[in-house]
């Protein structure tokens, strides 16, 4: 049973008090994600306010073929691309060739950097589209299937982005690690 549904049952219904809950569960995941794609936490705390107005606004049309999680991921990262049009810097393509991450270990590239800090400066160098996919992934824990919904582009397109994602933060924290950086 998915945990939010009932919230957004009583949110359809006009309940506010189910906005502030499913607000205090979500708030930080959701803000997470937004920031890590803007880098403006300003910007970020304006989108995940129109994040929150969105689900009061559409609860009702939400139609249950999702978490209720992966459904406000996606409301997430088309607010998130809509900022970046306004600003004028989305890619919508993908230059990179589809190929399907088969690697037993998700997180080893993750993982491979000792400190938080030179991870976060290796996923910030990647593109938007490798950033939404590694940050839902292993920070917020949803699947290929769920991420792709948010997305709303192909699973094999959100594995193929991760994969290229881990091999970039692999060679960026190999670098790391070869500069002596981290030591």
């Amino acid at each position: 049973m998915d945990p939010h549904a009932q919230h957004l049952t009583q949110i359809a219904h006009g309940d506010k008090q189910a906005l502030a809950a499913l607000y205090k569960a979500l708030e930080k995941p959701v803000y997470r994600f937004i920031v890590s794609r803007l880098n403006d936490p300003f910007e970020s705390s304006d989108v995940l306010h129109d994040v929150f107005m969105e689900i009061w606004r559409s609860a009702g049309r939400f139609e249950g073929r999702s978490k209720v999680k992966t459904w406000i991921f996606g409301i997430a990262y088309r607010k998130v691309i809509d900022q970046h049009r306004k600003r004028g810097r989305v890619s919508v393509t993908d230059d990179i060739p589809e190929q399907i991450d088969d690697s037993p270990d998700a997180e080893a590239c993750l993982t491979a950097g000792q400190e938080a800090q030179h991870v976060r400066h290796c996923v910030g160098q990647l593109k938007d589209d490798h950033k939404a996919a590694i940050s839902m992934a292993f920070y917020e824990d949803m699947t290929y299937g769920e991420i792709a919904e948010a997305a709303g582009v192909p699973e094999g397109t959100i594995k193929t982005r991760v994969f290229h994602a881990k091999k970039l933060l692999m060679r960026c924290l190999q670098g790391l690690v070869q500069r002596g950086a981290m030591a």
